[in-house]
Order: structure tokens, then sequence, then C-alpha cells
């Protein structure tokens, strides 16, 4: 079947989105005659498929809406442009550059994102080459930062390991660049480059994802052990760092894992990743481009809900897969070596690197960057990268590491953190500091329900509750999302809702601590105040009956509230 899909010969065999990257000419489309039509704000809808592989979609205010429809104007039409920085570190240059474009194109704000990589809203359709080429004028790129291409390589950015997490961040981005989109397309839209003369047959290739790239998006992610903070078994490639006498010794190769689904479609489910065995680091960039190349060759292209590499691998077997990858490499994986983790998480505060520098992980709730009242804690990071000579890096879980600080500056940093109030966590419950949303309404054209303007509030009434029960310093993982597509890895939590109506949602239990275990359906399209009771209830037991050091997510298993879901395959059943 690739053979066909790759020459466009049978064209009954792949869906729509498959017949236009076919004549897309590597990207191009009509999207240069599009962003040059000023009756509209919008774009034709095929054109915005081709615009995610540029690193933007279109949006509109879904706030605005019903306003608008009755002046009878079109909808207020905006663009989130997506910034990929590998293992999610950027220079203080990088940042303000960030912060530049947010305030002059965007909507003033900034949303660090839970694979590391940064979102701005609200860019409007004029102003969305400009944002682009100041944000390639500092060194980072849109591309591939969506579409159906290997997305943003994720790492660990572990602050007390700093010299294995050197070495692992170059690996995550050398396997993010080897895996870049060949084409010419986004440098001739974006940034006026020489344009490629159509006429010169095979002057373009991609010499991994051809010319009709992969079947659905795909992701990577590097994790260095004990923290699991990049989610690595919900990835479709996972690499776990091997550390042995404080040397990198290769990584544990992990297949499959992917969490969207679609809510009433049993065939769709999230999975979790298995490895398969173990590689050295200069063997990590070719099993990834063959990874790479066996979903492409194989995913389905014909239904895209059911293209992701997850179901390549249930479908066919992980067997079938290991086989298939050996042939390509030339060579075998060794076995899987032992590994362990602790958690998801992020350790706020300051902390000693062994490189003798320091680290301050900084507490943002859901990832968003702004001035709101008297907390300005956009123009704190502003003044710190000023003066900031080390980087700062993006957690998977949404928050800040001002890093590499050197001694001599600390005190300088750590005035700015108390000048501006920056927040370490320290005041919150452990349950907010472990909670991430998307961002759901009103720009996200899939949300069903709120999350990120939702979740606080809920978790300020949940609070209550953990602090009748003395739990409020006890870790516990929890996630929203305004839709089932996954975007802030709910089903791998303990507790975490997925949007099914305006102020309805699914309740999910039982989720792994480290990350290493799904959670299960326990209650339907609920409203706040049978999650309140729900979880109240559940509170009150688990103080009284858990098993030192049990987790949550075990004690809903162990009190038989779900069942353990080891499988995605499992998770409907």
């Amino acid at each position: 079947m690739a053979t066909n899909l790759i020459s466009g010969s049978n064209p009954a065999t792949h869906s729509d989105v498959e017949e236009l990257k076919r004549r897309s000419n590597y990207l191009r489309g009509s999207l240069v005659e599009t962003l040059q039509d000023r009756i509209t704000g919008s774009i034709p809808e095929l054109d915005n498929r081709l615009m995610k592989f540029h690193g933007s979609y279109m949006q509109d205010d879904r706030d605005l809406r019903n306003e608008r429809n009755k002046q009878k104007l079109e909808p207020a039409f905006q663009f989130m442009l997506r910034v990929r920085a590998a293992g999610g570190v950027v220079t203080p240059e990088q940042w303000l550059m960030m912060d530049r474009v947010a305030q002059k194109y965007a909507n003033g704000t900034i949303r660090l994102t839970t694979r590391q990589s940064f979102q701005l809203h609200g860019v409007i359709k004029w102003n969305l080459k400009s944002t682009i080429r100041e944000v390639n004028d500092s060194l980072l790129s849109t591309l591939a930062a969506c579409g159906d291409v290997n997305r943003n390589v994720m790492c660990n950015p572990n602050p007390f390991q700093s010299e294995v997490h050197a070495e692992v961040y170059e690996w995550s981005s050398r396997i993010s660049s080897h895996l870049d989109p060949h084409t010419r397309a986004y440098h001739e839209i974006w940034l006026d480059g020489e344009k490629i003369v159509d006429s010169q047959e095979g002057a373009e290739q991609e010499p991994i994802y051809g010319p009709v790239y992969l079947p659905r998006k795909f992701k990577i992610g590097v994790a260095v052990p004990p923290s699991n903070d990049v989610d690595v078994f919900s990835q479709d490639l996972g690499f776990i760092a091997i550390v042995e006498d404080g040397r990198l010794k290769g990584f544990n190769v992990a297949v499959g894992g992917g969490m969207g689904m679609t809510h009433g479609d049993t065939a769709t489910y999230p999975q979790v990743s298995k490895v398969i065995g173990f590689c050295t680091p200069e063997q990590v960039i070719d099993v990834a481009e063959k990874t790479v190349t066996i979903q492409r060759d194989y995913g389905d292209r014909a239904v895209r809900k059911h293209a992701r590499f997850k179901y390549t691998i249930d479908d066919r077997g992980l067997q079938w897969f290991v086989d298939e990858l050996t042939s390509r490499l030339g060579w075998q994986l060794e076995d899987a070596r032992p590994y362990h983790f602790e958690h998801h998480g992020d350790r706020y505060g300051w902390v000693k690197g062994s490189n003798g520098k320091w680290h301050f992980t900084l507490f943002i709730e859901n990832g968003r960057v702004k001035d709101e009242g008297d907390y300005q804690l956009m123009t704190g990071l502003r003044e710190i990268a000023k003066i900031h000579t080390g980087d700062f890096r993006l957690t998977a879980n949404q928050n800040l590491i001002i890093g590499n600080v050197p001694a001599a500056k600390k005190k300088r940093v750590e005035k700015l953190i108390d000048l501006y109030q920056l927040d370490d966590g320290a005041h919150h419950s452990a349950l907010r500091r472990n909670a991430m949303a998307c961002v759901a309404l009103p720009t996200c054209g899939m949300a069903m329900a709120e999350a990120e303007r939702y979740l606080p509030e809920l978790l300020t009434k949940l609070d209550l509750l953990l602090d009748e029960n003395g739990l409020r310093q006890e870790e516990i993982v929890i996630r929203m999302t305004g839709c089932p597509n996954g975007c802030a890895r709910p089903m791998l939590a303990e507790v975490s809702f997925i949007g099914k109506a305006p102020g309805k949602y699914n309740l999910y239990l039982g989720g792994g601590f480290s990350g290493n275990r799904l959670n299960k359906l326990y209650k339907e399209n609920i409203g706040e105040a049978e999650i309140l009771d729900t979880l109240g209830a559940l509170f009150a037991q688990y103080a009284k009956e858990r098993k030192e050091g049990e987790h949550f997510g075990d004690f809903t298993i162990r009190a038989g509230y779900v069942k353990e879901v080891l499988d995605g395959t499992d998770f409907h059943a």
C-alpha cells in the first residue's frame, strides 16, 4: 500500500488529507495566494490543514461567535502559532523574543505547552509572516510544530543530573534535527527564501517522509529516571536514559504510546508504549529514523482516527514491529536494562545541580505566562531574562526552570523573583502543583468544555475537601482537557476530567503516579456538584484506609472503584 500512496496511483486507499498532501507540492499548496487575500481574516480548510505543518492552526474566539453573528460579521478569526524548542531549552534572548512577539502580534500572553513548546494565541492572518520571521531570526522555528510529521522532541530537564542531562539533551536535539522536514516551502512562504523552479523534476525530496509525509502526527520523548516528567509511555517512540555510575550508557526503547481517542468510539483508545530493548547513544538516531519510516509505510492512510502509530503496532503485533525494525536497522536491539521511575512531576524552588550551578523551578498555573493584577509574572520573567546568562527550560508539566544560574548571579535573580513575587508553588496544595489543563475554550475548535479557565476554580473547591481530610500535601496527579484528544495527557493521571459537554466531564480514576498506567472511566457526563460529592467521599476513604506510601491512583484500584489498565485495548472493557 505504501507504494501506491507515495505515487498516488490508488486514491481509493487514502483519505482526502492524503490527497491534499500529495498535491501540495511539498506543503506549498495555495498558501501564498491565501495569505495575500485581504477580503477575509480566514483561510480555506484545505490550506488550514497545510498550515499545521508550518506550525499554525486557524481558530476563532468562541466567546464572540454569537455576538459577531448577530452583527453579521465573520467570526473573530485568529491563529495559534506553536514554536518548537527541542527539549524545551531556550536562551534568555529567545525568551525575550517570545515576550516581544506576544506583545506585538498575539494576545499579550505566552502559553507553555505540555510538549515543552511555546504557543501564541490571537495572531491575525496579516501578522503571521512577521511573527514567524522574528521567531526564525532568533534561531527557533515553527516548522513541524504541528502536522503529520515528528513533533517537538521532549526531553527531561532534570536539574539534578546536569552533566547527564546535557548529553541526553544533545541527543534529543540531534533526533529532532534529523527528523525535520526538508521541504523549502517553509522558507519560501515565510522567510522569502529562493523558490525552487517547479519544472525541475526531482529538485526537492523528503528523504525520510516522502511527498505525503506521515499518516498522522508522531511524538518522541526522552526521559531520565527517576523522573518520568515527559510521560515517556504516552509517546509514539520513547527513549529511557540508562545511567550507570553517573554515565549515560544508552536508552531503553519504548514504542506505541498515544493519548487521543473519540468519545463513544471504542475502536479508538489511549495506549501506553511497550519497552522492546536497549540501544547505545550512537544508535538512537538510526532507531528513531527507522521507526518513523515503518509508520510512514504501514500506518493507516485511509482512516485518520486509526492512523496513529499505536494502532499500527496493535493491529500487527509488537513482535512484527521488532522484526521489521531489526530488518531495517540491520542489527538487533540489546535486552532492555533495569530502570525505575518514581514520579512525573516537577520539583519547585531552588536546587543546585551537579555542575555547581543553580536552577529555580517556577510554578506556572496551566502554563499561561501573563501579567494579571498584582501578579506580574510576564514582567518579572522579562526582567530576569535581561540579566540571565544561563537558560530557560520549559517543563513537560507547563512550568518553567530558570536554569544554570551561576552562584555569582543567584542573588540578583533571587531579588527579582522576590520583587515580582514569582511563584515557587510552596503555598499551593500538592494537588494544584500536580495539575495540568489544555487550552480548550474559547480558542480550541475541538473543545466541548472548559479546561484552562475552569480547573483553577475547581481546584480551589477540591482543596477544601483535601484540607478536611488532612491531605493538602498529598501528591495526587490531576488533569483536565476540554475534549478527548489528550493534549494534557489526561489518560495517565490519577484523577482526570475529559470534557463531554458545556460544564460536563467524564471522570477517570486510577492512573499511575509515575505515568506507567492508564486510568479508567468511573463516572460519565457529570457536573461540578457531582464531582465534588464523588471526590469528597473518595478523599475521605483514602485518608482513612490508605496503606503507607500508597498513591491515590493505586488506592482507587485496590478499593475496587476502577480496574487496573496496563494496555489501551482494555481501556473501554
